[in-house]
């Protein structure tokens, strides 16, 4: 490709994924209204907390809630569009991610196939959805290959930088961290058959990740009691799940990175679950040749899907994001490995336009919910527009001090600013002695404690029917002590409505405490 051509595509790749992100306006999922009331509290002065006077570390963030404190400042303060912040920041850290992409692929060895994994991530649902949902997804990824393409260019001061900054936007991150950590330690050994160039570790490099990560990690301990995040202890114990349900969900995921299982149907995942781990392992051995180095940026998507396969928690959307630009990466660097072999330098290319169509074919014109602008049919919101609603119609009722109780408290605590009771314990450390449950309870992954509500007793209680179908609504104390006020119709997780509960008065109660 002429160098006229690839810069061109260098900066229209980038302005693509802009515009890819920016198109559908903001379509904000739960999770994201958590670190926006972290924010938002952090701002108004009450510090970064979800509830006033409770330091518990509920989101796993922590850097891009101060960078949407620090953005709220200056455009509005506590009343700031934190929704449309986001919006903006995440377009921009895709775009850069899209860059990213680029120069990895040249580092690897083919511009073309960084070309190709640019222009497909910069549309793909999984990359677009979640920067829309006001999730961290977009800049942990620019952080994370940032930090993979400054390992390569050997920069180790700013590639340490930029692996801190990873680490304090994802927890995750450890999962590419740890690789880079083993190939930048054989790097330091002395000179020898290992080590043929050696790069020693400098106090500088040292510092460069120790500081901001050792900052965090003492103001986390000071101010939380433990720099680790409590939602991840609560998503380990809140959940019921196969043992096989992460494993299954993942090899799903990877047989179908460009989403061809919606154009051709379930048996392409069987043929996606063949070929493009083959690809992958084409193009690694590539670029493993040209730079033996390049090992620990290539195992990244293989170590992410073993992590979360052996951890097996409830996976959700955004889960599955991280692993992806790397592993287009791979599979265009097997496409043109593969094309240069039998000699058809035009088979990535194909493979590349294929991968774009495949996935447009995951976006609609028309969304039956949210923003009327076309969306990746994926960024499914119709849930945290429930709770907004309810949300809305509760706020002139919650009196000063009242506990709205919530097995989704994302929404509902951003837009009623009540003091919440999370179900779940991401930011309830309270809840989790009610977890495990008998597996009777659960319907689907998920069930809330009758035990846990009437013990707790907040004023109102906000959840799906699912999630209290064998529990809360068999219970005869809770049907005693909490008047149903209201029914939103919904069939989300096969619930029959979204309930609206309030404690009846204290008067009104002859059942004992539970059953």
């Amino acid at each position: 490709m002429p160098l006229r051509k690839l810069a061109r595509a260098q900066i229209l790749i980038p302005l693509l994924a802009i515009a890819a992100h920016l198109i559908p306006g903001p379509r904000t999922i739960d999770d994201a209204y958590i670190t926006f009331r972290y924010a938002r509290n952090l701002i108004s002065g009450t510090g970064l907390v979800f509830n006033p006077g409770e330091h518990v570390l509920g989101t796993t963030t922590p850097l891009y809630s101060l960078l949407m404190a620090g953005l709220a400042l200056v455009t509005g303060g506590a009343q700031a569009p934190f929704p449309i912040l986001a919006w903006a920041l995440n377009a921009l850290a895709a775009a850069a991610g899209a860059y990213l992409l680029i120069l990895l692929g040249a580092s690897l060895g083919s511009r073309r196939a960084g070309l190709a994994a640019a222009a497909v991530w910069a549309v793909a649902p999984m990359s677009v959805t979640f920067a829309i949902g006001g999730m961290e997804t977009s800049l942990f990824i620019a952080l994370m290959l940032a930090t993979l393409y400054l390992h390569l260019s050997e920069r180790p001061v700013a590639a340490a930088a930029f692996a801190a900054l990873s680490l304090l936007t994802r927890p995750d991150a450890l999962l590419f961290l740890l690789p880079l950590a083993l190939e930048r330690l054989r790097r330091s050994l002395p000179a020898g058959r290992l080590n043929p160039a050696p790069l020693r570790i400098t106090a500088r490099e040292a510092t460069a990740f120790l500081i901001p990560v050792g900052t965090w990690a003492v103001f986390a301990t000071l101010y939380y009691g433990n720099p680790i995040p409590h939602s991840i202890l609560a998503k380990t114990q809140a959940y019921l799940l196969p043992q096989e349900a992460g494993l299954v969900r993942l090899l799903q995921h990877y047989a179908t990175p460009f989403l061809g299982h919606l154009l051709f149907g379930v048996p392409w995942i069987g043929v996606g679950l063949v070929a493009y781990p083959i690809l992958y392992g084409l193009g690694a051995l590539r670029a493993l040749r040209a730079r033996p180095d390049s090992w620990a940026v290539l195992a990244f998507p293989w170590v992410y899907l073993a992590a979360f396969a052996i951890a097996n928690p409830l996976i959700f959307r955004w889960y599955l994001a991280p692993p992806l630009p790397l592993y287009f990466l791979g599979i265009f660097l097997g496409a043109e490995r593969l094309g240069s072999d039998l000699r058809r330098p035009a088979l990535i290319v194909g493979l590349a336009s294929a991968a774009f169509v495949m996935t447009l074919n995951g976006w609609t014109l028309s969304p039956d919910h949210g923003p009327s602008r076309p969306a990746p049919e994926m960024a499914y919101i119709k849930l945290e527009l429930l709770y907004e609603q309810v949300a809305r119609d509760l706020k002139d009722s919650l009196l000063p001090g009242q506990v709205l109780a919530a097995g989704d408290v994302g929404a509902l605590g951003y837009f009623t600013q009540a003091r919440i009771l999370d179900t779940v314990g991401l930011i309830s450390p309270q809840s989790l002695a009610y977890y495990p449950q008998p597996r009777a309870a659960y319907v689907i992954n998920y069930a809330i404690p009758a035990a846990l509500v009437l013990d707790q007793q907040p004023d109102y209680l906000v959840i799906l029917e699912v999630y209290g179908r064998n529990t809360l609504l068999q219970d005869r104390a809770f049907r005693a002590a909490y008047t149903l006020t209201r029914t939103l119709d919904t069939d989300i997780y096969g619930s029959q409505g979204m309930l609206v509960f309030r404690r009846s008065p204290p008067r009104a109660l002859n059942a004992p405490a539970h059953r």
